[in-house]
C-alpha cells in the first residue's frame, strides 16, 4: 500500500506534464501564403490613383475582401466581417481603426453617391495592411 500512493502520483504528474506539453506545442496560428496575400495587397495598393474616387473606393473594398479572407483562413468565427471583428480577440493592435475601415468600406458600398477621397482610402489601406500584418497574413 505503500508504494502505491507514490506510483500514482508519479502518474498524476506525468499525465498533467504531457497535457502541458501538448498544450504548449500544438497549434497556435495559422499558417497563411504570406505571398499571395503580400501580392494581392500590391496589386490593391497599385488601384489607388489620386483624383479618381472609384479607383480609391475599389481599392477600400478589395482591402477589406482580403483581411476578411484572412480572418476566415485563421479561423475567427462568424458569417460576417462584423460578426468576424467582434470576436476577433485581441488579435489587431488598433480594432477600431479597423472597424472604421470596414464602416467606410460600407458607406462605399451602400451609398452610390459617397465620393471618396484618396487620403481617406489612403489611411484605409494603411489601416488594413496593418491588421494583415498583425494576424501574420502579410
Amino acid at each position: 500500500m505503500d508504494s502505491v500512493i507514490p506510483f500514482i502520483s508519479a502518474i498524476i504528474i506525468i499525465g498533467i506534464l504531457i497535457f502541458f506539453a501538448i498544450l504548449l506545442t500544438g497549434k497556435r496560428s495559422h499558417h497563411f501564403d504570406i505571398e499571395y496575400y503580400q501580392s494581392r495587397f500590391l496589386a490593391i495598393e497599385n488601384k489607388l490613383v489620386k483624383n479618381n474616387s472609384a479607383s480609391c473606393s475599389l481599392a477600400v473594398i478589395e482591402a477589406d475582401k482580403l483581411l476578411d479572407r484572412a480572418m476566415n483562413e485563421a479561423g475567427i468565427p462568424g458569417k460576417t466581417m462584423g460578426d468576424r471583428l467582434k470576436r476577433s480577440g485581441q488579435r489587431f493592435s488598433n480594432i477600431n481603426s479597423v472597424w472604421n475601415a470596414h464602416k467606410l468600406r460600407n458607406t462605399i458600398a451602400h451609398e452610390p453617391d459617397f465620393e471618396i477621397t484618396y487620403e481617406k482610402a489612403s489611411n484605409a489601406l494603411d489601416v488594413y495592411k496593418k491588421a494583415l500584418k498583425d494576424l501574420g497574413a502579410i
